[in-house]
């Protein structure tokens, strides 16, 4: 499993590389490729640059990266990977369908769309916890209108959801969420509606960057957030991941496939902190969770 956008933190990755030179030489490799040093923006900040959208993505891709630079080996076999919104490209680098070159320069510009297209139609995000996914797809449903609609764009667990859309639109939906019995409804510091609908202006730019990008058949299943299905051929992976712009992230039917793939099987988080992890446990309650995010974890791991 690989986190998506959320999991940043300034000083991210530093241990690694200043512990394991496979992750050194991925970080090294990611810079050269962006024509950038992300990884000074990583360790050093300013967390301002840091959160935005087009650094943010690459970031957390480049260390669940250099993660599997170094543990890699040792993992063996998988029955299947998936990863969170953007995590979804750092699993197709573990199932060997991306060099993490091409997946950092993909996300890179998927980040800039995505602003920009959050530029053009400024929109927000919020996550409602303590409500059945149904009823907050029903909320939204009541809360769209002509001057603002509002989706489930994260099926994150089945009382946690983040919806997203306009900003009129989420707020209403977010009050009928509170109607229905929502704990908590929280809005969350983003730079565009993800998942909705307002993320169409950035289609047709990542739709020609992946075409562009060489993908080779996965190893092993890459489960698409936007079908909750096993991905086994490169040409499926590019046609989901234009897909998943605009669709909800189906994590729940993502960990529910997995499962199904691989009954029993641990589930291992590759990349910056345990939300994932935590978000299994409330999908599969019986599910062993692994987090390799840190130098200790790693080290840990490998002896």
């Amino acid at each position: 499993m690989c986190p998506g956008q959320g999991a940043q933190r300034v000083g991210m990755g530093k241990d690694l590389a200043e512990r394991f030179p496979a992750a050194r030489e991925t970080f090294a490799a990611i810079d050269e490729a962006l024509g950038s040093s992300l990884s000074r923006l990583m360790w050093q900040g300013p967390e301002d640059d840091l959160t935005l959208t087009h650094n943010t993505q690459p970031a957390i891709l480049a260390h669940s990266a250099a993660v599997l630079a170094v543990v890699g080996e040792r993992l063996g076999p998988a029955a299947a990977a998936a990863g969170h919104s953007l995590g979804e490209y750092s699993a197709h680098i573990a199932a060997g369908t991306l060099t993490a070159v091409d997946a950092a320069r993909l996300v890179r510009r998927r980040g800039e769309l995505m602003f920009t297209a959050g530029q053009e139609r400024p929109g927000a995000m919020a996550a409602v916890l303590g409500l059945a996914t149904e009823e907050v797809e029903a909320a939204c449903d009541e809360a769209s209108g002509p001057d603002g609609i509002a989706v489930a764009a994260n099926l994150n667990a089945p009382d946690q959801t983040v919806i997203s859309g306009d900003p009129a639109g989420v707020t209403r939906a977010g009050e009928r969420c509170k109607a229905r019995g929502a704990k908590r409804v929280i809005p969350l510091k983003v730079s565009g509606a993800f998942h909705s609908p307002l993320m169409a202006p950035a289609v047709d730019g990542l739709r020609e960057a992946l075409t562009e990008a060489s993908f080779a058949d996965p190893m092993f299943p890459v489960i698409a957030n936007a079908s909750g299905e096993a991905v086994r051929t490169g040409v499926d992976a590019k046609r989901l991941l234009v897909d998943q712009l605009t669709a909800p992230v189906r994590w729940v039917a993502c960990m529910q496939a997995a499962a199904g793939l691989a009954p029993g099987a641990t589930f291992i988080e590759i990349g910056p902190g345990n939300v994932l992890a935590g978000l299994v446990k409330r999908i599969v309650p019986a599910a062993k969770t692994v987090t390799l995010g840190t130098a200790d974890e790693v080290e840990r791991f490998l002896s």
